[in-house]
């Protein structure tokens, strides 16, 4: 591994690892009434596409953080229409 992949797995730890407090807030409150799930949606579709991306261009990084992100933000969207209910 290069220097160059340490920092697109540093670079993409620091986003996907962004999205967890969201996850343990929402989780905790059960409120979800101000996070918008169009946007959860798109990001989450923009992410697979990174996904394809990545795998298409054999880049390990890239393929291994938006993997995790897209799990992430799953689980957001989830939530979201789960808890809305409420």
């Amino acid at each position: 591994m290069n220097y160059i992949d340490i920092i697109g797995l540093f670079a993409g730890a620091c986003i996907t690892l962004s999205t967890i407090p969201q996850i343990i807030k929402i989780w905790k409150t059960k409120k979800v009434k101000e996070i918008s799930l169009r946007m959860f949606c798109i990001l989450t579709f923009g992410i697979a596409m990174w996904i394809v991306y990545g795998i298409l261009k054999k880049d390990l990084p890239i393929i291994l953080t938006n993997s995790i992100s897209f799990i992430l933000n799953l689980i957001m969207v989830y939530f979201i229409i789960y808890y809305e209910k409420e």
